[in-house]
C-alpha cells in the first residue's frame, strides 16, 4: 500500500499518519477464526472477572498466592483486550488502517501484558518455591504484603522497559512501506518497515525476547528442580503427593503459555521456513488461548474457588425455580 501523508519533524524524521494492519486479510477462513477469537474474548473475560472477584470478595484467599493469581487475572485481560476487538473490528469494517499513536498504544499494551504473563508465571513459581521448600519460614518470606511489593516492582520495570521501546520508534522514518504483516502492531513488524537505522530497535527486541522466553522458563526450570530436590527428600509418600499436588495448576500454565511458542520456535529452528500465514495464525492463538484457559484451570483446581462457584450456581438455580413457581402460580 502506498504512503499516506506523513509529518516531517525538525529532526528530518519522516514520520506517517498510520499503518494498515493487515494480518488476517489474506488467512482462509479468517470468518471463522475471527468467530473463533471473539469466543476466546468473552470467556476471558468472564472467567478472568469472576476469578479476581471471588479473590477480591473472600478474605480467605488473600494470600500471596491468591493474590498472584488474580495478578495473572488482570494481565490475561489486558492481554486479550489489547488485540482482539481490534482485530474484529478490523475484519468487520475491512479497514485496516491505524493511526500512528493508535498502534503505539496497542503496542505498548501488548507488550506490556505479554512480558507480565510471564513475570506472573515467576511470581507463582516463587510462591511454590518457598511453600514447599522453606514451609517453616514460608509465612516470614512470602507474605502478601511481599507478593504485592514483588509485583508492584515488576509493573513498574515492565511499563518503563516499554515506555522507552515504544519511544524509540519515534525515532525512525517511515519513507516506504506501511504495511504491517501482524494480527497487531507489533513492535519488530513496524520496525522493520524503517528507512533509517535499526540497531537500537533490534537490541530491544533480542534483549526482551531472551528475557521473556529463555530467561524466564529457566527461573521456572531451576525453581522446580529445586521444589523436586526438595519433595524427594520428604520420607512421608503422602506429603510428597500433596506438595506435587500444589503445582499442578501452575505447571498447566506454563505449559499452556511456553508450550505453543517453544513449540513454533523449534519448529522454525529445523525446518527453517514456516508459511507467513500459519507462523500468524500460531502466534496469535499461542497469545489468546492461556488468557482463557488460566482461569479455567485456577477455577476448576481450586477448592475454594469452585465451592464459590457451586454456591453461585445454587443461588442461581434457585432464582431460577421460585421464579418459574411464581410464575405457575400467577398463570
Amino acid at each position: 500500500m502506498g504512503m499516506l501523508t506523513t509529518s516531517i519533524t525538525n529532526d528530518s524524521i519522516i514520520r506517517p499518519v498510520g499503518f494498515y494492519v493487515i494480518g488476517f486479510r489474506d488467512l482462509k477462513f479468517a470468518d471463522l477464526y475471527l468467530i473463533f477469537l471473539g469466543f476466546v474474548y468473552i470467556v476471558t473475560v468472564l472467567c478472568n472477572s469472576f476469578l479476581i472477584s471471588v479473590i477480591w470478595i473472600d478474605r480467605c484467599l488473600h494470600t500471596p498466592k491468591y493474590i498472584a493469581v488474580a495478578n495473572l487475572g488482570v494481565v490475561d485481560l489486558i492481554l486479550n483486550t489489547s488485540f482482539i476487538p481490534s482485530a474484529i473490528n478490523t475484519f468487520v469494517t475491512k479497514d485496516t488502517f491505524m493511526s500512528f499513536n493508535a498502534c503505539l498504544t496497542q503496542m505498548f499494551f501488548h507488550s506490556v501484558s505479554a512480558i507480565l504473563e510471564s513475570f506472573s508465571l515467576i511470581a507463582l513459581a516463587y510462591d511454590r518455591l518457598i511453600a514447599i521448600c522453606f514451609p517453616l519460614r514460608h509465612n516470614s518470606l512470602n507474605t502478601p504484603k511481599i507478593m504485592i511489593s514483588i509485583l508492584a516492582m515488576v509493573w513498574s520495570y515492565t511499563a518503563s522497559v516499554m515506555v522507552f521501546e515504544v519511544l524509540s520508534l519515534t525515532k525512525l522514518s517511515f519513507c516506504d512501506s506501511l504495511t504491517v504483516y501482524s494480527f497487531y502492531c507489533e513492535y519488530v513488524t513496524v520496525f522493520v518497515l524503517a528507512c533509517n537505522d535499526t540497531t537500537l530497535q533490534w537490541t530491544i527486541a533480542a534483549s526482551l525476547s531472551f528475557m521473556i522466553g529463555f530467561g524466564a522458563l529457566t527461573f521456572i526450570l531451576i525453581t522446580y528442580m529445586c521444589i523436586l530436590a526438595a519433595v524427594f527428600r520428604m520420607k512421608n509418600v503422602e506429603s510428597r503427593y500433596k506438595a506435587l499436588a500444589t503445582c499442578t495448576e501452575h505447571l498447566v500454565l506454563v505449559a499452556i503459555f511456553y508450550g505453543p511458542i517453544m513449540t513454533l520456535y523449534v519448529v522454525e529452528l529445523f525446518a527453517f521456513r514456516v508459511d507467513p500465514t500459519v507462523r500468524l495464525m500460531s502466534v496469535s492463538f499461542a497469545s489468546c488461548v492461556p488468557p482463557c484457559l488460566n482461569p479455567i484451570v485456577y477455577s476448576l483446581s481450586t477448592k475454594e474457588i469452585r465451592n464459590r462457584l457451586l454456591s453461585i450456581l445454587h443461588k442461581v438455580k434457585e432464582v431460577t425455580w421460585e421464579g418459574q413457581t411464581e410464575t405457575q402460580r400467577l398463570g
